[in-house]
């Protein structure tokens, strides 16, 4: 099969599609972790809560509305494989989506985006690693390494369902103009950015994550 053909401006493309494989024992208190993606052949449904058939086990913190499908970008994988020595395959961070051609991380809150041909999605919040990430990669100090890093892509919430499949592109359909991107405030949580996000979502512009509207109040109160 010959090479996909470069996304053209403003677009990227979906390199594969990522869904748990099997669940794994994970600390010593008896959990049990979905972080374990393997890329799937041919297209699978989206909904609310994300891809069809996928599973998350920490319910608390992973999956929902607000966080059903989890993006990572090409480019970053590429620098953890660099970094780390080893391969950074699709599905290794416990990502659904890898995909490439697209700054995920600079992607606004708020930003919506079409996959494929009827998956419409919004940027809600970046990716917080835990523990169980930490586990799962084996990498000493990995949470405090991959949080420096400052690029640890995004979580969507899904607008419209549709299909997805690797090969289909993703395009920005709209931009809030805030200013705020996702990773950013990840990386600094300043009370200027956390004023721009609770105004917008005060004012009706947006609907912040539930998760990322805590962290916004925070911010504020260190102001």
């Amino acid at each position: 099969m010959p090479p996909s053909p470069p996304p053209a401006p403003g677009q990227g493309r979906v390199l594969a599609v990522c869904r748990v494989h099997e669940l794994h024992p994970d600390g010593d208190r008896g959990d049990v972790t979905a972080i374990d993606k393997r890329p799937l052949e041919g297209a699978v449904d989206v909904g609310a809560l994300g891809l069809r058939g996928d599973v998350q086990a920490d319910r608390g913190d992973h999956g929902g509305p607000d966080k059903a499908v989890y993006v990572y970008a090409q480019d970053e994988a590429d620098h953890w494989a660099e970094v780390l020595q080893r391969d950074v395959v699709p599905g290794l961070f416990g990502e659904n989506l890898r995909t490439a051609g697209l700054d995920v991380d600079e992607a606004e809150v708020g930003e919506r985006w079409r996959v494929g041909e009827r998956l419409e999605v919004e940027v809600t919040m970046a990716r917080t690693p835990c523990q169980t990430f930490a586990r799962h990669l084996g990498e000493e100090r990995w949470v405090r390494r991959f949080a420096e890093r400052g690029r640890p892509g995004v979580y969507l919430r899904v607008l419209a369902p549709g299909p997805v499949r690797a090969g289909d592109p993703v395009v920005v359909l709209s931009r809030p103009g805030h200013g705020v991107a996702a990773s950013t405030f990840f990386a600094r949580r300043s009370p200027e950015q956390a004023r721009v996000l609770r105004a917008a979502h005060d004012d009706g512009a947006l609907a912040l994550a539930g998760d990322l509207l805590v962290d916004v109040d925070r911010a504020l109160a260190r102001a």
